[in-house]
């Protein structure tokens, strides 16, 4: 077993970071600076077309995608703990908050970044940093009701999905939009504190 992920910082790369050090593998990690050009250096390219983070590299085969990688890594390796078996209901689940985190709780967020740093100043649209916010807020309003009580969004047992929505979270608080509801703060802490996120932060530097 040979696997590789090349990312930079707390981007969406992130969340592989962490699930990696849940699994405890062996992996190396590749820092990508996107100032320095290296995500458009021809060798990157071919793993990743799309010149982004993360790439997982497994056994020779590149895989892009966040939440793609997180199940592939849970299916392959996590031995149904990370991720649910497929065909079960909390596979169901699991699908259905993965999803939700990467269309409905990011796009808001992404939206921001885009219209305050990312985009050449002549295409950034002033407005959209008074939309996304909104969108934001009526994203957290549902995920703090499937939430609840849980300690986790699936119930008793945290995984990937955890990951997903709670480094998006995150991301939320870093862009100072954070999540209103006191549920979803607390669910925030709770993933931080999991020795898997500590030792993927420590991994940064």
């Amino acid at each position: 077993m040979s696997i590789s992920l090349h990312g930079s910082g707390r981007s969406r790369s992130f969340r592989a970071l962490w699930a990696l050090e849940e699994l405890r593998l062996d992996f190396t990690y590749v820092p990508i600076d996107f100032r320095a050009g290296d995500a458009r250096s021809p060798a990157y390219l071919k793993l990743n077309p799309g010149s982004k983070v993360p790439t997982l590299v497994d056994d020779g085969r590149a895989l892009t995608e966040s939440g793609a990688i997180l199940a592939w890594l849970g299916d392959r390796y996590g031995d149904g703990a990370l991720v649910p078996r497929a065909g079960t209901w909390a596979r169901a689940c699991y699908d259905r908050w993965s999803y939700f985190a990467v269309t409905e709780l990011e796009q808001p967020l992404w939206s921001i970044g885009k219209h305050r740093f990312a985009l050449p100043r002549d295409w950034r649209v002033p407005a959209m940093l008074e939309t996304a916010p909104k969108e934001f807020a009526r994203a957290t309003a549902l995920l703090s009701e499937g939430l609840g009580e849980q300690p986790w969004i699936l119930g008793e047992t945290f995984t990937f999905a955890d990951v997903l929505l709670i480094h998006t979270l995150e991301w939320a608080k870093r862009f100072e939009v954070p999540a209103a509801e006191a549920n979803l703060d607390a669910y925030r802490l709770r993933g931080l504190a999991r020795p898997g996120y500590q030792r993927a932060l420590a991994r940064l530097g």
